[in-house]
């Protein structure tokens, strides 16, 4: 693991791109309202609140969680020789396929929960997608 071949810029930007693709994909115009429903919440729910912290909290974690996946993808995609944006975008999708759909489709599976898996998978699948074109691209 060699820490100097990460492009730390192009981590900030993969971390910036993942705020958007999120926030956009879980609008209240796009599909927060079927996700909200899918994870058992009612219109009344606060979110955010749901883990007992709040927004500022709720935000900080979902930063700090993207900064590190797109560190671990700059190490993956490295590893595995990607270099182009084709390969790190091919590359981002073979390590969501791999591991971030099926162990997050278990817990879902066992919370009774499908739909919202479908959509946060979905989000997922964009991101990891993004992110290695972004590594492959700007090596």
């Amino acid at each position: 693991m060699n820490l100097g071949s990460i492009n730390w810029l192009a981590v900030v930007v993969c971390v910036v791109v993942s705020m958007i693709i999120g926030s956009t994909w879980f609008s209240e115009k796009v599909f927060f309202p079927m996700w909200w429903q899918a994870i058992g919440k009612s219109k009344s729910d606060t979110p955010g609140m749901s883990a007992g912290g709040d927004m500022v909290k709720t935000f900080g974690l979902t930063i700090l969680a993207s900064f590190v996946q797109a560190i671990f993808m700059s190490l993956f995609i490295t590893a595995m020789g990607s270099t182009t944006l084709v390969s790190g975008a091919l590359a981002g999708f073979l390590l969501w396929l791999g591991f971030v759909a099926p162990s997050s489709l278990t817990n879902k599976v066992f919370a009774g929960q499908l739909k919202a898996w479908v959509l946060e998978a979905g989000n997922h699948l964009v991101t990891y997608v993004l992110f290695g074109a972004i590594l492959g691209a700007w090596r």
